[in-house]
């Protein structure tokens, strides 16, 4: 149930603004106690020390919600999830100290997705047990910093204090980091502290094509110092740089636990590395949802914020097994691949706390933290102050290489002196023979330590099992909810959000749009020939797909198609040839020439939820009238964004030369919030190079995007009637 309008969300706005007082008072704790030790830390190793918060006045004006998504589709029936819409652009008025100096934080914003989930589901009041508050992907962050930057006018200092700031809250509330809130006293801290990933995402980034040139040589040939930076919520990996190419290959593996596969977002930022600042190359998204849909997929992306270039990613999910005799299939694909930091299990563990910790200096209670290792991944618990039993309640996923051979490292460490007062080597291969490969809050005995000092803590082994057809088919999620409308955005990041191109030629090769009408009719007249001579081999296989779907009474479904995803650099992105598809029970052909008699033209008009992008694929046209044989029209689709009609909202298609039923297949990509969205309208405009009886203008529709269907994420596809432009006017 998705409600996207502001006035439907009054009521959550409303009750946001009457708890806002107390909630002011919680996050300044969580600011003070969370976040400022991790800042100092931070800060301490670009050698600036001191820094602490003074005054945190987050001020009267609460977050806004602009959109609430509550699921109701493979859910627990323990829990309640829904996904909210949040912007805040306060009045907050935070100062702190740095080495000796004042500076502060003002005119903060933040727009995300928050997910919030509500369990477990008890029979006392409060009826909620507690929550969880998380983004599903990184939230755009913005603030300005005044005093201490001025001051010291070091360059630099700005950019690092920023980068410090928003990677915090990434460290907070960014999956896989999650805000647990215990309602009730009678809940346990496990059920909701306990880290729960659903699989895990392994990524392989092989190789870029066609970058931009940002370093100008002397001779007026330019290169570029690539690399790239893959995020999966606030987990970051980062190639190698490839020095003067703008083809470079890095043959690159990571792997990233995955929380939310209805939510989260891929993102592959390529940057130019430079001594100064770095430049941006460009950058692609990829939907989760799309990759644990199809199991594999291998894929080259368009770069958005790029003239031109692309990125080759081949991705491959991982659902979570307590099956043991999984683990020897994954040992053997791990070799097969020869990367020798690939996984084959995922470690949660959840430390409750420990008990009679010996002191660290005569007289005085230790300052107790504690260090986990698996492998070469480090973790850390918050420092507990002066006392000999601390209670952490915090939870660490780790990835294993081979559950048979690697152990678990924990030691217990005093702040104040630096000394271990305790440590324990656990065997995980002891943990293969437990109970559904698990250990829940058991106590251990801590050696190099006392007699009686032990450690509470819970551990479950996982083995990371390949996705596969029938394991689709055998399995339902009992959590994380499904959203089938999603997938019909999951390949959008191979769309240009300033310029897109239609389908080209069978050869994959990207042609840019040409300045010059000539060049750019040339241009059309390829794509076209191209499209045209891929939609006889679509034929059969889009056939079966209708077949297979049985649609029936709905008016159109959304359909992963596995065949598509390319190993070969691709064309400009196109519905049929991307990794999802909308089928509508109607002809994808029309012989009517529209009320008016100008053609009709189809379009799919979609929106993503959690992207807050709004996707428009231009698919063709149909009988634009012919009056003239010997002026054969050469169409194009304009698209604005109305009210405002801005030079931001122009979206071109290529021109098809001598055409009355030319195909497009071209998709655009709009950045658009919900609340913006219902306000909005489309405005489609059919025009031709040659002119049409005297006017450039052959047809044009408006498409109000207000629609329920739009505006929930499922999407619209459909034929239109052209009218003239004086219907318009």
């Amino acid at each position: 149930v998705f409600f996207p309008d502001v006035e439907r969300c009054e009521w959550l706005n409303r009750i946001l603004k009457q708890v806002w007082p107390n909630a002011n008072f919680y996050a300044k704790n969580l600011i003070k106690e969370s976040i400022e030790p991790n800042i100092q830390q931070a800060m301490a190793a670009y050698k600036l020390n001191g820094f602490k918060f003074d005054r945190m006045i987050l001020g009267t004006i609460p977050p806004r919600i602009g959109g609430v998504k509550v699921y109701d589709k493979n859910v627990s029936r323990n829990e309640i999830i829904m996904d909210l819409d949040l912007f805040y652009a306060g009045d907050c008025d935070i100062s702190f100290a740095l080495s000796g100096l004042r500076g502060g934080i003002k005119d903060f914003q933040i727009h995300g997705t928050v997910r919030v989930i509500m369990k477990p589901l008890i029979s006392q009041m409060p009826l909620i047990g507690g929550l969880q508050i998380f983004f599903l992907n990184n939230p755009n962050i913005d603030f300005n910093l005044v005093g201490v930057v001025d001051l010291l006018d070091m360059p630099g200092l700005s950019d690092i204090l920023r980068k410090i700031i928003v990677e915090q809250v990434a460290a907070i509330m960014v999956l896989p980091n999650k805000l647990p809130i215990v309602l009730s006293d009678g809940v346990p801290a496990l059920s909701l502290k306990m880290p729960e990933p659903e699989g895990v995402l392994r990524i392989h980034v092989v190789e870029a094509k066609d970058l931009m040139k940002k370093d100008i040589s002397v001779l007026g040939k330019g290169k570029s110092d690539p690399y790239a930076i893959i995020s999966v919520g606030a987990q970051q990996f980062r190639t190698q740089t490839i020095d003067n190419n703008v083809n470079p290959k890095w043959d690159y593996w990571c792997e990233a636990f995955i929380h939310a596969e209805s939510g989260q977002a891929l993102q592959v930022v390529i940057n130019d590395e430079d001594a100064g600042d770095d430049e941006l190359l460009g950058r692609a998204t990829v939907e989760i949802s799309s990759v644990t849909k199809n199991g594999e997929i291998d894929t080259w992306l368009t770069l958005e914020q790029a003239k031109h270039g692309l990125v080759h990613l081949r991705m491959t999910w991982f659902r979570l097994s307590s099956d043991k005799g999984d683990l020897r299939q994954a040992l053997e694909e791990t070799q097969h691949l020869r990367v020798t930091s690939m996984s084959t299990a995922l470690l949660t563990v959840f430390i409750d706390s420990a008990k009679n910790l010996p002191q660290a200096r005569q007289q005085s209670q230790p300052d107790p933290y504690l260090v986990l290792s698996v492998g070469k991944k480090n973790e850390q618990t918050s420092v507990q102050m002066r006392t000999d039993a601390p209670v952490w309640e915090q939870g660490f996923t780790f990835l294993v290489g081979n559950p048979d051979n690697d152990t678990l490292q924990l030691k217990v460490i005093d702040q104040k002196t630096g000394n271990t007062i305790g440590s324990l080597t656990y065997i995980l291969s002891a943990l293969m023979e437990k109970k559904n490969l698990e250990i829940m809050s058991q106590p251990f005995q801590l050696q190099k330590s006392g007699p009686e000092t032990k450690i509470i803590m819970s551990l479950s082994l996982r083995i990371l099992k390949r996705y596969r057809e029938q394991d689709a088919v055998a399995t339902t999620p009992d959590k994380a909810p499904s959203s089938e409308a999603d997938s019909v955005l999951s390949r959008t990041s191979s769309i240009r959000t300033a310029t897109s191109h239609g389908s080209q030629s069978t050869s994959g090769l990207q042609h840019q749009q040409s300045t010059s009408d000539s060049n750019a009719a040339e241009v059309a007249a390829l794509s076209h020939q191209g499209s045209v001579r891929k939609q006889d081999s679509r034929k059969s296989t889009t056939s079966a797909i209708m077949e297979q779907m049985s649609i029936q009474e709905e008016p159109f479904v959304v359909s992963t198609l596995n065949t598509v995803m390319m190993a070969t650099p691709p064309r400009s992105p196109n519905l049929s040839d991307g990794g999802t598809e909308l089928l509508r029970r109607s002809p994808s052909t029309t012989s009517s020439a529209g009320s008016a008699g100008l053609g009709r033209i189809q379009l799919t008009v979609a929106f993503s939820v959690q992207r807050q992008r709004l996707l428009v694929i231009v698919h063709k046209i149909n009988n634009i009238p012919l009056k003239d044989p010997s002026n054969i029209p050469d169409p194009y689709v304009k698209l604005y964004l109305l009210p405002g009609r801005s030079k931001e909202s122009k979206r071109k298609t290529n021109v098809v030369k001598d055409n009355c039923d030319p195909v497009f297949d071209t998709t655009f990509e709009y950045i658009i919030s919900n609340a913006e969205l219902v306000n909005s309208e489309l405005e489609v405009t059919v025009c031709t190079q040659k002119g049409f009886f005297g006017s450039p203008v052959i047809g044009m529709q408006k498409l109000t995007l207000n629609d329920p269907d739009i505006s929930s994420g499922q999407g619209i596809k459909a034929w239109y009637d052209l009218l003239p432009e004086s219907k318009f006017e």
